[in-house]
């Protein structure tokens, strides 16, 4: 199987095609960390103590991802709440989910925007 040739990073470093360079993860760290700088505690979006309890409850009764089959370790709410606390703590727009899923194809769908 044929494999792509080096690439020639914006900051001049010859980097392996299947790779990403030092400067671009370096770039994306800072990047993640200003946002995160931003970002509410999880505590002040929600997800203290009480829904820490709720969370376990649910998982409880809801061992498995139906997708995937892998044990649920995530409440995933299907619609985004976006902050409201009616639609954050409706039971109807959780789904148990398993961290990959959660993490990749769901999460995905939830940051496209809406219409």
């Amino acid at each position: 199987m044929p494999t792509k040739p080096p690439r020639v990073c914006g900051c001049g470093h010859r980097v392996p095609s299947t790779t990403r360079c030092p400067c671009q993860v370096k770039a994306d760290h800072a990047r993640k960390a200003r946002h995160d700088e931003k970002r509410p505690s999880a505590n002040a979006r929600g997800y203290g103590s009480k829904w820490q309890a709720a969370r376990v409850e649910y998982l409880r009764a809801n061992p498995r991802y139906a997708r995937c089959g892998a044990p649920a370790t995530v409440v995933h709410h299907v619609t985004p709440h976006r902050g409201d606390q009616k639609l954050f703590w409706r039971r109807s727009n959780w789904q148990p989910a398993c961290k990959p899923c959660h993490d990749g194809p769901l999460q995905a769908v939830e940051k496209k925007p809406t219409a």
